[in-house]
Parts: C-alpha cells; structure tokens; sequence
C-alpha cells in the first residue's frame, strides 16, 4: 500500500485513487482465487468435508473484505474531507461486520448440513438453528455497530427487554410447546417412525417431531396433532424402543376336562407354524405358554409369540387364532362357552316342581 502512496503524489489523486483502487482489488481478487483454489483441491483430496464447509464459508467474506480494504486505500489517495474520510471509515466497518455476518452465517448454515444427516436433533430443527443464529449474529453486529457510531444502546436494550418480555406474556403457550419441543428433541421418548400410545387413548406412527406439536398417524389413517406441553406431560407408551420387535401375548382357556400337556404341545406347534409362515413374524422364535389361571369355566393360558413390529402383531395374532381354533377342533380339544351351575335344596327343587305340574 505504501508504494500505491508514493506512486500516487506525482499524478492528481483523482486519477491515481481510481486507478489504485482498480489495481488493489484486481490484485488481492486474483491472489484469493488462487489460493481458494489450491484450498479447495485440498479439500476434494481430504476425506473429511468440515474443511469444504469452511471453503464455501470463508470465499464471499473475503471478497467483501478486499472490497473494503480498496475503499481505505481510496480514502488515504483522495483529498476528503474529515466527514468524507470517516464515512469512508465506516463503509469499511460496516462491510467488515457484513463479511463477519456472512462467514459465520455460512459456516453455521454448512456444520448444520453435514452434521444434521447423522443427528435427529439437528435433522428436525434445522431451520429454527439457522434463523436463530442469523439473527442473533446480526442483531450484535447492529449493536457494535450503533456502538462505533456513537449511538447510546442502553435506551435499545431496555426498550428490547421490555418488548420481549411482554411477547413472552403474549405467546406464553406458544413458547410452552416450543420449550416443551425442545425437551421432545433432546430426550427422545418418541421419534419419527415410532409406534405410539398416549395415556389419553391416541396410538399409532409418528409421522413429525417440531417444534410446537408432534404429529401421529392412528391406523384408521387418521393424523392426530397433540402440542408438545401436553405430549411431555402424558405417560407415553413407546412399542419402537428399545427396538420394534415385541412380543404378542394371546390370552387362552381350556375346558378342565383336557389333557394340558397335549393342549400345550398343540399350542407350541401351531405357534410355530405360525412364526414360520407369516410375514411379520420370527422364524427362529420358539413359542411358549404358560398356564396361570384357574377361572370360572376355563383353565386360562397365555401364548408367547414374537412379531417385528407393532403392525406385524396383530397379523400374527389374527393368523394363529385362526389355525389354533382349526387345530382344537381337530383334536378334541374344546374352547368353552362361559358356564354357570346353579345348586338348589331338594325342597326348593320339590317345590318348584310342584308349582309346575299345578
């Protein structure tokens, strides 16, 4: 810079300051281009991809930048006055703070990209990140900004405290479900994809986690919208976690006449055939009873199935009740119906017989 001065006070400065500037910022464009260049090819050579987010982050700010720098050389070259040199000063400033703004604008927006793919968090709320770092980067560089000025900010901050507290009060629902969504995306008691139940009766696949409601699409199709304060406050019933596979429970009941070890070498086998035939179903899963109730007319028993999924369950369930009431059938073995035996006194018997026969 200081040969661009001494090469100018031999010519007028209004023809030198062009000129310099011209030649200034088609220098320091081409030397960034260059060395861009031979950044970005190190980068398609690096197996890592945080240093192409940084590439793509750092090439705009620093055209911005040379842009600026040419404007000071110009107000060192020209003869301004002290008002015209300052404002050349705070061209300088103010397109400094936008390459600052615009770096980290880019950077946050390129960290979000490529982590967001490997983390749910930063997969849903994506938007809401980037905005709220643009903002909060923007609205400090206006505060350095009015600070470089000579602008008092103190009257600003209150007057944005007070504004915001009474926003708070406005949207105190609202910002309920955000804070609540937060919590959602943190703690994870429901993700995308799962199969749900709620404690108020709503089940079924969530289809969305944001950041005020979470959606759930109930098997009759239909989409239930439930705000995240009252999705945190509810006992929630997960059937994906810790993974989808569960177990199918088939509650059944036998006449006390049977012979158990026949009904539950049938059960067994028609379970098996029903894990090893059904789509949904474990093939290597060995099914089991277990005997746990003398009732009223039935020896109950409850069958041990294993599904993949919730949905895969009930086709299970469907398919073996089906062939276990075919199998009982063929052998003997029956289902009773509910039964009650009424005792009666020989004279109440007598009595009620003579009350006929008059």
């Amino acid at each position: 810079m200081s040969a661009l001065l001494d090469s100018a006070r031999t010519l007028s400065p209004w023809i030198t300051g062009p000129v310099a500037f011209a030649i200034w910022v088609a220098v320091l464009v081409v030397l960034q281009r260059v060395v861009i260049s031979r950044i970005r090819a190190f980068a398609d050579r690096s197996a890592s991809e945080i240093d192409d987010v940084i590439v793509f982050s750092i090439s705009r700010p620093l055209t911005l930048l040379i842009l600026g720098s040419g404007f000071l050389l110009l107000s060192r070259i020209l003869p301004l006055s002290p008002g015209v040199d300052r404002g050349f000063g705070i061209a300088f400033g103010v397109l400094a703070l936008f390459a600052v703004i615009l770096f980290i604008d880019r950077l946050v927006r390129g960290l979000i990209g490529f982590y967001a793919p490997r983390v749910d968090f930063l997969r849903t709320s994506k938007t809401l990140l980037v905005g709220t770092t643009r903002a909060l980067v923007i609205l400090t560089a206006l505060f350095i900004l009015l600070a470089n000025l000579g602008v008092s900010i103190t009257p600003l901050v209150a007057s944005l405290g007070i504004g915001s507290l009474a926003v708070a009060l406005a949207l105190k629902d609202t910002l309920a479900n955000f804070f609540a969504g937060i919590q959602v995306l943190i703690d994870k008691p429901v993700a995308v994809g799962n199969f749900v139940k709620l404690d108020s009766g709503e089940d079924g696949y969530v289809t969305k986690v944001g950041w005020r409601s979470t959606h759930i699409r109930m098997i009759p199709n239909n989409l239930v919208i439930v705000p995240n304060s009252k999705l945190i406050d509810s006992v929630i019933r997960n059937y994906s976690l810790p993974q989808d596979e569960l177990t199918v429970r088939v509650q059944v009941g036998v006449h006390y006449a049977s012979d158990l070890e026949k009904v539950e070498k049938i059960t067994c086998e028609v379970g098996k055939q029903i894990m090893q035939t059904t789509e949904g179903a474990f093939a290597d899963f060995e099914p089991y009873i277990r005997y746990h109730t003398f009732a009223d007319f039935s020896i109950n028993f409850m069958v041990i199935l294993k599904a993949r999924t919730f949905w895969d369950s009930y086709r299970v369930k469907h398919e073996f009740i089906k062939l276990l009431q075919r199998r009982f059938k063929e052998e003997g073995i029956v289902i009773p119906f509910p039964i009650r035996t009424l005792d009666f006194e020989k004279e109440d018997l007598a009595a009620l017989a003579g009350k006929k026969g008059g």
